[in-house]
């Protein structure tokens, strides 16, 4: 199977550059360093592709914990406030018998956000490493973390969607509580990484 992979016709073999903001196939030959369509840059790798990713890597595993361990909502009722973190809500919603909303919180907020950062460790520890088996899941791996990136948002967008419908002067008020902005940036770091990272990497490995 590395034969074949080895041997298989690739643009970069082929002389061809690809556009990663337009995906145009250009010549290397008849490139300029410019799309000819869009004028974006052109490289045969995204640069410093690893790196970059990394670092956002490290970054969203940084950030994962004050977003797990600070309270995330603020809710004022009759002037007493009540702090919660994304675990509290999860629990709340689950004793409620709500499971599904639950599961939706407990599957979007925790459980997505652990699997772009371990699954994006464990593709670039396989290309540092030059690990050569289980290519094409990992590829798969990688389509999947890139897609299901856009659905981090849910809290944030609940905590917003809350705070402007329920409001009621001083009786019951919602507000972001500390969390929110370090469970954004755990969700943009990982959509970042994904976006930075050169899935051509993986088989030149």
């Amino acid at each position: 199977m590395n034969d074949t992979l080895q041997d298989a016709p690739t643009a970069r073999r082929q002389g061809l550059l690809l556009c990663h903001d337009c995906h145009k196939l250009v010549p290397a030959a008849e490139s300029t360093g410019t799309c000819p369509r869009c004028g974006a840059a052109l490289h045969l790798r995204k640069p410093n592709s690893i790196n970059r990713t990394w670092a956002l890597v490290v970054t969203a595993a940084i950030l994962s914990f004050p977003a797990n361990f600070l309270p995330i909502m603020r809710v004022d009722f009759l002037g007493t406030p009540d702090l919660s973190t994304i675990m509290d809500g999860i629990i709340y919603f689950f004793k409620e018998g709500s499971y599904g909303i639950g599961a939706v919180i407990l599957t979007a907020s925790i459980l997505v956000p652990c699997f772009k950062i371990i699954g994006m460790t464990l593709i670039l520890l396989s290309i540092h490493f030059r690990w050569q088996s289980w290519l094409r899941h990992k590829a798969l791996l990688f389509r999947i973390i890139e897609f299901i990136g856009r659905w981090s948002m849910l809290d944030i967008f609940v905590i917003a969607l809350l705070q402007v419908l329920v409001h009621f002067q001083n009786l019951t008020t919602i507000a972001a509580a500390p969390a929110a902005p370090y469970f954004a940036g755990v969700v943009l770091a990982t959509m970042f990484a994904a976006i930075t990272f050169d899935p051509r990497l993986l088989w030149e490995a």
